[in-house]
């Protein structure tokens, strides 16, 4: 697996600085940052990508009325 921290960094530092010109102070904008990733963390440990899943297989349902 590569590495994505450098890049990630860079791109942690460009949305930053979008707020920072913005108006927002930076350890706001880290703060909300870093609440974000939480919620995140949190929800994805709650209810990961079905995807995921093997075998487990997500498709229309033909049951509408014009499907006949």
């Amino acid at each position: 697996m590569t590495s994505i921290a450098g890049d990630l960094r860079l791109n942690l530092e460009q949305l930053v600085d979008y707020y920072v010109t913005a108006g927002s102070k930076t350890p706001e904008v880290i703060a909300a940052m870093e609440k974000e990733l939480t919620d995140m963390r949190r929800a994805y440990n709650e209810d990961p990508d079905p995807a995921d899943e093997p075998g487990v297989i997500d498709e229309p349902a033909n049951d509408w009325p014009a499907a006949t």
